[in-house]
Order: structure tokens, then C-alpha cells, then sequence
């Protein structure tokens, strides 16, 4: 990918699942990288990217450690001009979800990427540009059954995406939705233990309602992704970029 070899990206969400595979591309792809996470990276992780990857441990719902951590991301790695914006809470409920259900997902998915994004921008400035890419879904695009609550941040995403790329693209700062569909990931595997499915049927039942049959892995998550941070993306802003094995062709 051009214009990565030397940049830094922060990523949230980085130590599991699409963003530990999101990390990995870029390192791959010669950028430094800070990234945050709840939870401490596995040990073989830290051991496996060493100085390229700085790990931060944060909830994205509290403001004042976000703030203190781009503070020291700026101190310690650099000033990013790429942000992924990919860490997300799972919380499936329907139209019976309570109001502090929705509210502990938006809290999260919405308000924790507009706060680390309020606190990340001024560095993408400093550069004179920049990318921020926010993880979507199909489930942005589209109703299904006892999703209503992740569903409704999801297509928010979308929104906050394209509002941003008009009041940003003046500045060179390009913003675009990364959509996946099913992915065989972390997240899938938490899903299908929380309804108490099995796995296996549920990862074929996942993949045939893809035309290509299958499940995505998060490698090819984490491709799209460093393709919309680098500069072969350079006339692409406020678009969403589905990566679902044709899931809504049909």
C-alpha cells in the first residue's frame, strides 16, 4: 500500500479479533502503532510486535484516561495521521432492550468513538492530514432479529462517517466506514455462546448467507483497512467499504 512505510496509527480495540489483525497489517505494512484495549494484550502479542506496537489499556467510556492517553501517545510514539476507530461493544437486544442496555452500547460504540476521535484529530491536523476509519457493519445497513441495540450504533457509525468527511475534507482528513459482514472472529464465537448455539452449524448457517459461501477471516478486514489509510485511497472519503462476501447483494 503507498504512503504507510513510516506513518503512525492509533487503533482501538487492538489487542483481540479485527483489531489485533488490523495492528498486524500495518505493522506489516511499515507503520508504528498505538493501541488501546480494555483488556492487556496477550503476552506472545506484546512479545510479537515489540517497539512498533505501544499497547494502552483504557475503557473508551472514560474520557479523562482517553484524554490522558493521546497525551502520551503524542509524547511517546508520535502524532498519528491514521485512526481506526474499531473497538465495540456487543450487546444484543431487541425491542425489549432496557434503556440502560442502549445505553451501555452507545456509550461505547458512539460516544467512545466520537471521544477518542475529539481527542486523536488534533494530531491528524498537526500532520495536515489524514485518515479515520470507523468499523461499521452490515448490520449498519440492515434490520435483524435481536439486534436492535448493536444494530442502531452500527448505523450511527454510518452517519457520524459521512458528516465527518464534509467537515474534515478541507482539512485533508479523509473518513470512511469499514462495513464487515461475518467474520469467523472473537466476536462471532462471543455471540454464538451468549444465545447458547453451536458453533460449527452456526458458522455454516454464517457462511451460506454469503454469496461466496463462507465466512470472512480477520485478515481480510485488516487488508481493506490499510487500504483506506493509504494513500491508494487518497479520492475516497465518506464512503462506506463493505466487506461481507456479498451478504447484501442479494
Amino acid at each position: 500500500m503507498k504512503g504507510l512505510a513510516g506513518k503512525i496509527a492509533v487503533v482501538s480495540g487492538a489487542a483481540s479479533g479485527l483489531g489485533e489483525a488490523i495492528v498486524r497489517r500495518l505493522a506489516e505494512e511499515g507503520c508504528r502503532i498505538a493501541g488501546i484495549d480494555l483488556s492487556e494484550p496477550r503476552p506472545e502479542l506484546r512479545a510479537e510486535f515489540g517497539a512498533i506496537v505501544t499497547f494502552y489499556t483504557s475503557d473508551l467510556a472514560d474520557d479523562a484516561r482517553i484524554a490522558e492517553i493521546a497525551r502520551r501517545i503524542r509524547a511517546e510514539v508520535g502524532a498519528p495521521s491514521i485512526l481506526v476507530n474499531n473497538a465495540a461493544l456487543f450487546v444484543f437486544r431487541g425491542v425489549d432492550a432496557s434503556v440502560d442496555e442502549l445505553d451501555r452500547i452507545c456509550q461505547v460504540n458512539i460516544r467512545g468513538t466520537s471521544r477518542l476521535t475529539h481527542h486523536i484529530l488534533p494530531f491528524l491536523r498537526e500532520n495536515g492530514g489524514g485518515s479515520i476509519i470507523n468499523l461499521s457493519s452490515v448490520s449498519g445497513f440492515v434490520g435483524q432479529s435481536s439486534f436492535a441495540t448493536y444494530n442502531a450504533t452500527k448505523f450511527a457509525i454510518r452517519g457520524l462517517t459521512k458528516c465527518w468527511a464534509v467537515d474534515l475534507a478541507p482539512e485533508k482528513i479523509r473518513v470512511n466506514a469499514l462495513c464487515p459482514g461475518y467474520i469467523e472472529s472473537p466476536a462471532f464465537a462471543r455471540w454464538v455462546a451468549e444465545f447458547k448455539l453451536d458453533y460449527d452449524a452456526e458458522n455454516k448457517k454464517a457462511g451460506a448467507l454469503c454469496i461466496m459461501n463462507r465466512q470472512g477471516q480477520p485478515e481480510e478486514v485488516a487488508a481493506a483497512a490499510a487500504f483506506l489509510a493509504s494513500d491508494d485511497a487518497s479520492f475516497i472519503t465518506g464512503s462506506d467499504l463493505l466487506v461481507d462476501g456479498g451478504y447484501l447483494a442479494r
